[in-house]
């Protein structure tokens, strides 16, 4: 796995706590919890796709896109947050919610498997 420099890990780590506050304060500030979810998303899917893959191994080449789709359903997250909130397209439930569990179950997942294979690599 490419490593980010001190600043991107940062922007990284930054950007996880956006999401976690922005989620956090969606009971009592929806609006304002969109716009910080919608800043950390962005800033951790750049630093999440920034640090690539350069190997040819099948398992971590797996476990990397499992990781982007984890990225993919984070923003689709905000974007079915928005529809609730704005009251716009199809979904207008918490269906977000959904979006956001399978998300944080693939990033849970492939946070434990990526450091195992690397490690049974070497």
């Amino acid at each position: 796995m490419k490593e980010l420099s001190p600043l991107e890990n940062l922007c990284f780590r930054t950007g996880l706590v956006l999401m976690l506050v922005g989620i956090a304060v969606f009971v009592a500030f929806p609006t304002i919890s969109m716009y910080v979810y919608g800043v950390g998303t962005l800033m951790f899917a750049l630093m999440r796709v920034k640090a690539e893959y350069l190997g040819n191994d099948f398992v971590l080449v797996r476990l990397r896109r499992q990781q982007l789709f984890a990225c993919c359903m984070f923003v689709l997250t905000l974007v079915l947050m928005s529809m609730q909130l704005n009251n716009w397209g199809p979904f207008r439930r918490r269906e977000w919610v959904v979006a956001l569990a399978i998300a944080c179950i693939l990033e849970l997942y492939t946070s434990f498997r990526i450091p195992h294979e690397l490690e049974k690599g070497k």
